[in-house]
This record gives C-alpha cells, structure tokens and sequence, in this order.
C-alpha cells in the first residue's frame, strides 16, 4: 500500500483522509527533490530578491515584523 501526505508539526498527515491504525509500523521515504534544503541555503536563494523593503529596514526590523519601536 501507498499512501501520501505532508509533514505538519512533525507529524505526517495523510492525504485524501487515509487512516493507518495507531501502532502500526511504517516507512518513510522523502523524494530527494521534496527534501528540506538547509535553512542557509534556502535563505541564500532568496538574499537579494526583494526591491521595495524600507531603507531602514536592517536597523529596525523588530519594528517592521513584529512593531517595536524604531530604533
């Protein structure tokens, strides 16, 4: 049998509401090309993609994400 699904709060969640019996023994295989890359590398990919963030916005992130005060 084969049954697919996502990993949520480190926990597989079946698709299609598929049920496999508590205790039951299971094997996991991630696809090379699905697996979580590290998060430097993800980060790295991204660095540099984003024009129109505030000029400030290294000084005073804590206030743009979360609304601290400016610095």
């Amino acid at each position: 049998m084969t049954l697919e699904g996502t990993v949520r709060n480190g926990a597989v969640v079946l698709d299609k509401g598929d049920h496999v019996p508590d205790g039951t023994r299971v094997q996991v295989i991630v696809p090379e090309d699905t697996a979580a890359k590290p998060t430097l590398s993800g980060l790295l990919e991204v660095a540099g993609t984003v024009n129109d963030l505030p000029s400030d916005m290294a000084l005073n992130h804590d206030h743009y994400l979360h609304g601290h005060p400016k610095k």
